[in-house]
């Protein structure tokens, strides 16, 4: 069944998309469900609600708004109740480079702050993400310890070839976001002025969503040239529910 309830002081642009409001007008369920609203002003603001032409949102929080239609429903109903909100996050991981397969989200991953943003390699519960972008950077530490790795200076992948010439994929719950084969030239933005440094813009956001394993993984085909003790840092960027 069809509630309404809250959807005119709803801060979302396509509420009618959280609410389960069907875009293609005033169907059935749609006409009894604003029957059974007795009260006229609150009838009136819901109507001008689901009326109104959308004030567009931007950056990842539109295309999180794209993709209300995805979410759990225990997401939705949290989100309807403003007990979620959406929020801009960064969700990274620090892994060394000494091998040719880097796997930055592992499930044996606890949280520390300075060197990854998740445990076990899942978001938290509630907790679903809008990919809009993924990061990739490298550095080199001046030792193998855990502090030296996150005191070291990340920048361009273009001064670490062997990882500018690998690929990368993105996966979560077995759902391929970014396909395997990918190049990891994608990250060499260092003339792109446009964008930060490292940044690949997704054309096509997805969702993750929370509790589930992601599977971010680097494949290098060589690590010759690269320094001991160098490391590579990802972060997915995009919108996230939160409380």
């Amino acid at each position: 069944m069809l509630n309404l309830e809250g959807i005119e002081n709803s801060e979302y642009n396509n509420a009618g998309a959280l609410f389960g409001v069907d875009e293609n007008g005033m169907t059935e369920e749609l006409l009894g469900a604003l029957a059974k609203i007795k009260n006229p002003v609150k009838k009136a603001k819901i109507i001008q609600k689901l009326a109104a032409p959308p004030i567009p949102s931007k950056g990842s929080r539109a295309e999180m708004e794209k993709h209300f239609v995805e979410l759990p429903g225990h997401v939705k109903e949290q989100l309807k109740k403003g007990d979620l909100r959406l929020a801009d996050t960064l969700v990274y991981a620090i892994k060394p480079l000494s091998s040719k397969t880097i796997k930055m989200f592992e499930p044996q991953d606890t949280r520390k702050i300075g060197l990854r943003s998740l445990s076990e390699g899942k978001l938290p519960k509630n907790a679903v993400l809008l990919v809009s972008g993924i990061i990739m950077l490298a550095g080199t530490a001046a030792g193998a310890s855990e502090d030296e790795a996150m005191s070291a200076t990340y920048g361009k992948i273009e001064s670490f070839p062997a990882i500018a010439l690998g690929e990368f994929s993105l996966k979560a719950n077995k759902k391929i976001i970014v396909p395997e084969g990918t190049g990891n030239r994608v990250f060499a933005t260092e003339a792109n002025h446009n964008v930060p440094l490292g940044y690949y813009k997704l054309a096509n956001p997805r969702l993750i969503q929370d509790d589930v394993a992601i599977e971010l993984t680097v494949e290098l085909g060589t690590t010759t040239g690269i320094a001991a003790n160098s490391y590579l840092f990802m972060a997915l960027h995009g919108t996230i529910t939160t409380p």
